[in-house]
């Protein structure tokens, strides 16, 4: 195996062997860097793909235990067997992972476990667990090395009583009480899933909503919904203080964020979820003098390029969204430029979608941004309670919501409360990268019938003229 390529990208995560697998098909030779066993980065291995399986295979054992007598289909209590779910999750994980070892190899991807470094223009060693290296060389160089759990100060994670979403992923019992800090994400599905297991779960968030970030209107419908569902908020306060007792579990101290008097919460487990920060240990940056900012990302220009000349970054490093989807898309373009091609990302329609029941789906601009910038739009808003399949189906809860510029009707944004949203999303995506109207939208045919039916319902709503409503 020579050690001279066009190309050697480090980590292997959706971003990293997606942009490797693009340059090999257009004929760079290629070579990838993992650190991990195994590909696939944080979303296949203690990410995106283990947090999925547990969130389905928890909405089937919640199923089994409250609606299907509704349905005519009486089964006896159901038992959680744990380990055999965690099986389940670890089974759905290496297949996953295993996929993307064979894709690599199938597009003559050559492969190097051990940590990368960049040693310098063209230059990458790979550190292997033994302490033995290898130098690469190579034209250029992609950073895919993702992110990693933000620590909230004073606060430490041990994996077992305190745990970031890696731990939460192989928790060996229902924890009784278990404290979510931060309303975000993934403190919402990894609580989720608990919840619906057995646990008591209390979130807390530092402001004043949850979802930062995403449209209002959702955040509250969503907050409403899942209090339904059993888990309690406590908006508006910050976490003080973990205390790890020796008796097992832990203290949480809780103040108002804006001041006041503290309270404590008892937790068997706590789950420290207030976000991810860009991962760059090790890599080398300040001997290359790779320029990042200070959120700790590297900086680069609309092609990805750092200020050193061959070495290159997309996903998590970089600024934007820490979705796998939008690394993916980034790692083809990246891919594609180096081979004097036209890559490009379109960041005004990426979806972003929380997998909870219901599920949770948003892409474009929210009412607040249009509204901070002064744009006039309309807005055309179904509920899932008018829609037939959802009625048969008993997943009523939720809405599809559609916002249009006032001038011109080009769809501006979308957000969707509701089951199947993020797959219901999809279609406005589609629909905005081809610059469509809430016209366009609702003039296309939907089958009936489905959920999709309130996607045209709430575009026909944009021009105050929805059917069912």
């Amino acid at each position: 195996m020579s050690n001279t390529y066009d190309l050697v990208v480090i980590g292997t995560g959706p971003g990293g062997y997606v942009c490797a697998i693009r340059a090999a098909q257009l004929g760079l030779r290629t070579a990838v860097v993992e650190k991990r066993a195994t590909h696939g980065g944080t979303c296949l291995n203690v990410g995106c793909i283990p947090s999925k399986a547990l969130l389905h295979a928890s909405e089937a054992f919640e199923e089994a235990a409250k609606h299907f007598a509704g349905l005519g289909v009486i089964v006896s209590a159901p038992k959680l067997d744990l380990k055999t779910m965690m099986a389940f999750k670890d089974e759905g994980v290496a297949g996953n992972t295993k996929g993307v070892e064979f894709l690599l190899k199938k597009n003559k991807v050559d492969t190097f476990h051990g940590t990368g470094r960049i040693a310098g223009a063209g230059r990458v060693e790979v550190i292997s667990e033994d302490g033995g290296n290898r130098m690469l060389e190579t034209k250029n160089i992609v950073i895919a090395t993702g992110s990693d759990v933000a620590r909230l100060p004073g606060v430490a994670i041990d994996e077992k009583v305190v745990v970031s979403s890696t731990g939460a992923l192989e928790l060996d019992k229902v924890p009784k009480k278990l404290v979510v800090i931060g309303a975000g994400v993934i403190g919402l599905e990894l609580g989720s899933v608990w919840r619906r297991l057995g646990a008591e779960v209390t979130v807390i968030e530092y402001l004043d909503r949850v979802l930062p970030g995403m449209d209002g209107e959702v955040g509250k419908q969503f907050e409403r919904l899942m209090g339904k569902q059993g888990i309690a908020f406590k908006l508006s306060s910050k976490v003080t203080g973990v205390t790890v007792e020796k008796k097992g579990g832990a203290t949480v101290t809780v103040e108002p964020a804006a001041g006041g008097e503290a309270e404590t919460l008892q937790a068997d487990v706590v789950l420290v979820a207030i976000g991810r920060v860009p991962y760059t240990e090790g890599l080398g940056l300040d001997t290359v003098g790779v320029q990042t900012d200070n959120r700790g990302r590297i900086q680069t220009d609309s092609h990805y390029a750092t200020n050193v000349t061959g070495i290159y970054a997309i996903g998590d490093v970089i600024a934007g969204p820490m979705l796998a989807h939008k690394a993916e898309d980034e790692g083809m373009a990246v891919a594609e430029i180096l081979a004097g091609k036209s890559g490009h990302v379109n960041y005004g329609v990426i979806p972003n979608v929380i997998y909870t029941f219901p599920e949770v789906a948003s892409i474009g601009r929210t009412e607040e941004e249009l509204k901070k910038d002064g744009i006039a739009y309309n807005a055309g808003k179904f509920p899932f309670t008018a829609n037939g399949r959802a009625k048969v189906n008993r997943t009523t809860d939720g809405f599809v919501k559609i916002l249009a510029d006032a001038t011109t009707d080009k769809v501006l944004g979308v957000h969707i409360v509701g089951a199947d949203a993020g797959n219901l999303i999809g279609e406005l995506a589609v629909a905005m990268e081809f610059g469509a109207s809430a016209e366009d939208v609702a003039r296309t045919c939907h089958a009936h019938p489905t959920l999709t039916e309130a996607v045209k319902e709430a575009a026909l709503a944009v021009g105050k003229r929805a059917i069912h409503m």
